[in-house]
């Protein structure tokens, strides 16, 4: 018995010797910080207060008569629904391209992941060049295109699409990756089978290669959510939330309240709600997508 016990603990130990680094640094860097967010979100902390004084929900009362974190909320919303899809949809089409190719398979691959190697702050001064008015590319086509001149970052009405622009084009390729991963492990019999059976090339992607990739669906539009609400250097690089906060976000509104306003109670309410708001879309599309997926 003696004997048993020691070996288990032995591998027990072994075990939790792996994971304890892991472990400390998610305590660390996400349990706690979440945890301290929650706590002073409850506490008048601000440069009017030198202590902090316990205000109770009123950080969350003052949300709902903000309107700038209205339209903050309402802007990533928008944000989110026009880069998650379209990411999605385009790594999709580019991890097809990527596996269905004979010649040139790694130039191809690495053409469609190149955007995410570049460093955000890189990628938004390459886009504002190309937005800028005048002399920027996508500024002349688009002034060529509506005959006058076009402020593209300066226009509450295409500010925010141009982000999602530029989000799409950056993110795609490395969703590409996992979608290319989850392809490789279907088995090739299963499309020549269809072949045989005289079943044509969309139908065989559509009958086979998208129910089969579900599970990297899922977890691919997880990762796009959550990024959709955490991208923040590029509005610092390219808008500074403007014009008139017509492209300010979630997370770039927290920042300026923290670091530009100093009040860390109101900082601290504005990050359990979109921290919550992530979780229950998560849970919502676990909840909603799991018994559909086929793992197998």
């Amino acid at each position: 018995m003696n004997a048993r016990w020691s070996k288990r603990l032995r591998l027990n130990g072994l075990g939790w010797g792996f994971v304890l680094p892991s472990l400390l640094f998610l305590v660390l860097f996400t349990y706690y910080p979440m945890l301290k967010s929650v706590w002073l979100s409850l506490f008048e902390k601000n440069l009017a207060v030198r202590d902090p004084v316990f205000v109770g929900w009123d950080n969350y009362k003052a949300l709902l008569s903000d309107p700038v974190f209205g339209q903050s909320f309402r802007n990533n919303l928008w944000f989110a629904l026009g880069t998650v899809p379209a990411s999605m949809a385009l790594a999709f089409v580019m991890a097809l391209l990527a596996n269905k190719a004979i010649r040139g398979k790694g130039l191809i691959r690495m053409a469609f992941f190149y955007p995410n190697m570049i460093p955000m702050i890189a990628a938004a001064s390459i886009w504002l060049f190309l937005y800028m008015p005048q002399f920027g590319l996508f500024s002349r086509f688009i002034s060529w295109i509506a005959g006058s001149e076009v402020n593209l970052l300066g226009n509450p009405d295409t500010v925010l699409i141009s982000l999602v622009a530029m989000t799409v084009w950056k993110e795609a390729g490395y969703f590409m990756i996992f979608y290319l991963a989850g392809m490789q492990q279907i088995s090739k019999e299963l499309y020549e089978s269809a072949a045989v059976d005289g079943i044509g090339a969309w139908r065989r992607e559509l009958r086979i290669t998208v129910p089969l990739t579900m599970p990297t669906t899922l977890f691919v539009a997880v990762v796009a959510i959550t990024n959709a609400f955490k991208w923040v250097d590029h509005l610092w690089m390219m808008t500074k939330g403007g014009p008139n906060h017509a492209s300010s976000l979630l997370l770039y509104y927290i920042y300026e309240t923290t670091f530009h306003f100093f009040d860390e109670g109101l900082a601290s309410a504005m990050t359990v709600v979109m921290i919550a708001l992530l979780l229950l879309v998560s849970w919502i599309q676990f909840a909603g997508w799991e018994r559909k997926i086929h793992y197998q």
